[in-house]
């Protein structure tokens, strides 16, 4: 198994959900750090969500939920001051499974930028 440390990123986050990182086939994604950046003059709101398409979920069950197939927000709405960056992750791992995916959105058009690390495991 190869592990591939990898980093991408999108300026001007859209006002409506965006795909900003889907997992490959074949492939097991560590996320490492997620960071939001206020890039205007104003306070803006981000927002990141991950979206699981697993077939099947960690064979936990919380109050009945199978856990697969579920969308959550890692964050949402959270603000962020002008010229300011947030950074979601603190330390804390989460791992996606193929064709999961991570969405992320702002309030405001043309003010967040988003970077996201990670680690592929192939």
């Amino acid at each position: 198994m190869a592990n591939t440390f990898r980093m991408t990123n999108e300026a001007n986050v859209s006002t409506t959900i965006e795909n900003i990182y889907t997992v490959p086939s074949s492939t097991t994604t560590i996320i490492l750090g997620i960071m939001l950046s206020n890039t205007s003059t104003a306070s803006v709101k981000g927002s990141v969500q991950l979206v699981s398409t697993s077939a099947t979920g960690s064979g936990v069950s919380n109050s009945g939920a199978s856990n697969a197939n579920e969308t959550t927000y890692l964050i949402k709405d959270a603000p962020i001051s002008s010229a300011s960056s947030l950074e979601i992750m603190a330390g804390n791992k989460i791992v996606m499974q193929t064709t999961d995916i991570l969405k992320a959105q702002s309030d405001t058009a043309s003010s967040l930028d988003i970077v996201i690390s990670y680690m592929e495991i192939t």
